[in-house]
């Protein structure tokens, strides 16, 4: 009888164990399930955000404005044809 009560008992401990387990995993997976959602929510803004910037490089270097300002702020002119000098190597 005394095999029966330490069979009984070791039945009883490796349950809870094994529930404290899946508690445990179960609980892991949520954390890890939040912690997913936050970093694609971080990627989704971090692209917009790249998107954006790359419109705003896009319309800093038109040429039409590297033009205006080329030759508004920094007075620079296009070359007459007999001021362009060829050099060949």
């Amino acid at each position: 009888m005394r095999i029966g009560a330490y069979l009984l008992v070791l039945l009883i401990v490796s349950t809870l164990a094994s529930a404290i387990g899946v508690v445990y995993a179960r609980q892991m997976h949520r954390q890890m399930f939040i912690q997913l959602n936050t970093l694609q929510r971080e990627r989704d803004d971090l692209n917009i955000e790249f998107g954006k910037l790359q419109l705003e490089q896009a319309t800093w270097a038109e040429n039409n404005r590297v033009e205006q300002i080329a030759t508004g702020k920094l007075g620079m002119i296009y070359p007459n044809s007999k001021d362009v000098v060829v050099v060949r190597p």
